[in-house]
């Protein structure tokens, strides 16, 4: 297959037909031999051989290359979720090694194809990178290099800004007329002797001026409700031209095929790492191969101990639900039990855990998949805690191993991305066109710096001030960006004014 040598493609076949019979469901996945300079450029394109010209891809390159040239890391493999899928070989490698990548590439295949995350995704995205490279190419030959690279790095700067779950919710294409619910501002009364002291005539009639006049705001305000995937709203109501528009398309398309990958990094990096472990040690590797194996595959799953490996964190908690459904090691009788000895030895012997690690691979995305089976003996087995920043020794220490403190902090990394949520609450704020975003506050404060250059950014496409309400230092305030200054206040306080 592709360029691959005939040992190589021996070894294809025979992993592919032993993944097939370990239950594993993949697209026809095509391999490619490529040489290190390749697959360098490959990665920096985000695994695909062809993007849109911008410097950030040339940046990239550079940093995977001195980093491969001084022994710094190495790329083993690569695979892009398409239909059919394309992975790549690096020349070079040992014929261990190469197995190793074949077995982990296909536990990616069978969660691209299976896990419904992904199940929205463009399957030809292959085409589609082509696609908008050649666009993009024929803005600057007509609008000039500079012109369109400036407003690429613009839009790239706020590709962050969409809906990650927007494509998985299901909208009717027929808009329903609001409802309106007659009395719906009128207190209970379950005595009708009470009605006239409960809801006297004045109290009725202020809640009902009241409630017309939220409905009628409602009905006024653009956008009706809070918006989400900024891209889109700017793509359809900034003032952009047509090629601005086009290209904040684009950068769009490749924001909502990237993001099942970030919300499922643990999973999708864990399964595959289960089922290399498992296929090679029990049906692919030789004896002269298990020493470097156990070498290569122990330095992938190591962990720092203030650090988070997706690698082993995903591997170890598929292992531990596999043997936690075998055992029985669920449900309500299970949760109950507070007999140590009774806990260690619990085996009902229901050998679900392999139907059970299918099901989770399907379902779930990183966030429900630590929701749901991060356990507390789980934590203490594979010493997760959390760390903070100690001035006195310019150390990372342990600030507590609370189970519940640590799978807060790893979900709240990994909802959103650890990124900031904002929304579009009013497109035509104080009713002079100004955009006013809204930040969802979460314990931690945003930081200045990337707070003012995206409203910088956002400003460059809205052409029209911009303003975000936040919580900074325990305070609720509003930030603005005119297009020359920045303007801090303090909610019921009077603007203090920064020039850019």
């Amino acid at each position: 297959m592709a360029n691959l040598t005939p040992e190589l493609e021996a070894e294809r076949v025979r992993i592919c037909q032993i993944a097939k019979d370990a239950g594993l469901d993949c697209f026809e996945t095509i391999f490619e031999l490529i040489t290190y300079d390749q697959i360098n450029q490959f990665a920096a394109y985000g695994g695909f051989p062809v993007r849109y010209p911008h410097w950030k891809f040339g940046m990239e390159y550079e940093h995977l290359s001195k980093s491969y040239e001084y022994g710094l890391s190495k790329i083993y493999e690569m695979v892009i979720n398409t239909d059919p899928c394309y992975a790549y070989l690096m020349e070079g490698n040992a014929m261990m090694d190469q197995k190793l990548v074949m077995a982990h590439v296909y536990g990616h295949c069978d969660f691209f194809k299976n896990n419904v995350w992904f199940s929205k995704t463009n399957r030809k995205m292959m085409d589609q990178m082509a696609n908008h490279a050649t666009r993009v190419r024929r803005y600057m030959d007509r609008y000039g290099i500079d012109v369109v690279e400036n407003f690429l790095d613009v839009c790239l700067s706020i590709e962050n800004l969409i809906d990650r779950h927007s494509p998985y919710i299901e909208t009717s294409s027929v808009r329903q007329a609001p409802q309106v619910q007659e009395n719906n501002y009128l207190l209970r009364v379950d005595r009708d002797y009470m009605r006239d002291y409960i809801n006297p005539p004045a109290y009725v009639d202020e809640q009902k001026r009241r409630s017309e006049h939220e409905a009628y705001m409602k009905a006024h305000r653009f956008p009706s409700e809070p918006e989400k995937d900024i891209l889109k709203f700017l793509m359809h109501n900034a003032p952009l031209a047509d090629w601005q528009v086009d290209i904040l398309t684009l950068i769009r398309e490749e924001a909502y095929y990237f993001a099942p990958q970030g919300m499922t990094k643990t999973m999708n990096e864990g399964w595959a790492s289960y089922w290399h472990s498992k296929l090679m040690t029990t049906k692919i590797l030789n004896d002269s191969e298990i020493i470097d194996f156990a070498d290569h595959h122990a330095g992938t799953m190591a962990m720092a101990p203030n650090g988070y490996n997706p690698y082993k964190v995903g591997i170890e908690l598929f292992r531990n639900i596999e043997e936690r459904w075998n055992k029985g090691q669920f449900g309500r009788e299970w949760e109950e039990c507070d007999d140590v000895r009774a806990r260690k030895n619990w085996d009902l012997k229901l050998n679900l855990g392999r139907e059970k690690i299918f099901e989770v691979r399907k379902v779930c995305n990183d966030v429900t998949f630590i929701d749901q089976f991060l356990t507390e003996d789980f934590c203490l087995k594979n010493k997760l805690f959390v760390y903070k920043f100690n001035k006195k020794t310019q150390k990372f220490e342990i600030d507590t191993s609370n189970f519940k403190a640590v799978k807060a902090q790893i979900l709240f990394h990994m909802t959103n991305f650890g990124q900031p949520i904002i929304k579009i609450e009013d497109a035509n704020f104080e009713n002079r066109g100004e955009l006013l975003l809204s930040h969802l506050h979460e314990g931690i404060d945003m930081q200045p710096d990337f707070m003012s250059e995206t409203l910088k950014n956002v400003y460059k496409l809205w052409k029209r001030p911009v303003n975000i309400i936040t919580v900074m230092d325990d305070s609720p305030q509003l930030f603005k960006f005119d297009g020359r200054d920045y303007t801090t206040q303090k909610l019921n306080e009077e603007p203090s004014t920064k020039t850019s």
